[in-house]
């Protein structure tokens, strides 16, 4: 039995895992927002000395949409973003260095540090060139993570997430944006959906599949970057056909595309090679594209 500390165990990806961890013996320490200062050093060190974690996960994420932007500026933004993707990971790397324990630690990142790809499709040699401050701090992450692992022998592996989907998801992604749009209107209780960029391709997975990913990474001999994606891309416009064929109606009649949300989205195409995590953890996505716009579908009706 292992003793996990997994940090953002609040959003989708540390409600699973925590499940998951616990579901095999392990024990959870959970930190969520406010329960501790990830930019203190200090505060972090006393973490790390009182809980004896053997496993760091460190899913915490400032996300932002378009709509926080009206009520926070892009230095407001970078400043929230680098104290949780960058100088919050950097304490934990510090503590551990100095731990006498053998602590391994996972950092979640995203196929955002991508951003504008100038290769299809990206793994761990593709350079980063992020567009927006999540992808820009991520990626600063990341290099934190090499500098620990290259400099002072930390385990500190990564993990290039791209997009992973559950019923646990937040209503800003558009994956349940659609969802329950859909299931709003097969009860009536609205007529229509606006979506964005129908066209947009997306290499979409089940975040279970992926969770499981993260502890075979944890596993390994010695700790790496991985990519952690389906390799498949599938098209706004085709979740929008799965999701409401399966409650039996027509889209078309419904989504209305506002012009304005595809102006300020990006038209690279993002998808994911995730060989290296396959050849050596033998891991593979189980649920398909279908499979799991219908887990989120059931789970919307049945709690909504």
């Amino acid at each position: 039995m292992s003793r996990c500390a997994i940090i953002g165990h609040r959003g989708q990806d540390g409600r699973i895992l925590s499940e998951f961890l616990q579901k095999r013996g392990d024990r959870v320490i959970g930190i969520g927002r406010g329960d501790l200062d990830l930019t203190d050093q200090t505060a972090v060190d006393v973490f790390l000395k009182k809980e004896k974690p053997d496993q760091i996960y460190y899913l915490a994420a400032f996300h932002h949409s378009s709509e926080d932007r009206e009520s926070m500026s892009d230095a407001e933004i970078f400043h929230r973003s680098i104290q949780v993707h960058v100088s919050g990971v950097i304490a934990f790397l510090e503590s551990i260095k100095k731990s006498a324990n053998p602590i391994r630690l996972f950092y979640a990142a995203s196929s955002h540090v991508f951003g504008e790809a100038t290769v299809q499709p990206q793994n761990e040699e593709t350079p980063f060139r992020p567009t927006n401050i999540y992808g820009i701090t991520k990626a600063a992450g990341i290099e934190a993570c090499r500098y620990y692992r290259e400099k002072h022998g930390v385990f500190a592996s990564t993990g290039i997430l791209y997009n992973h989907e559950s019923p646990f998801r937040g209503t800003k992604f558009v994956s349940q944006k659609i969802v329950l749009g859909a299931v709003a209107i097969s009860r009536g209780q609205s007529n229509s959906l606006c979506l964005g960029n129908l066209e947009a391709r997306i290499d979409w997975g089940y975040a279970p599949d992926f969770i499981e990913a993260m502890a075979l990474i944890m596993n390994q001999a010695s700790s790496d970057d991985y990519v952690i994606s389906t390799g498949e891309s599938h098209s706004v416009r085709e979740f929008v056909e799965r999701a409401f064929s399966q409650l039996g109606l027509n889209w078309e009649n419904h989504v209305i595309v506002d012009e304005s949300l595809i102006a300020r989205k990006a038209k690279q195409m993002l998808v994911g090679d995730s060989s290296k995590l396959r050849e050596r953890t033998h891991w593979m996505p189980k649920t398909s594209f279908e499979d799991m716009i219908s887990i989120m579908i059931k789970a919307a009706l049945h709690e909504h």
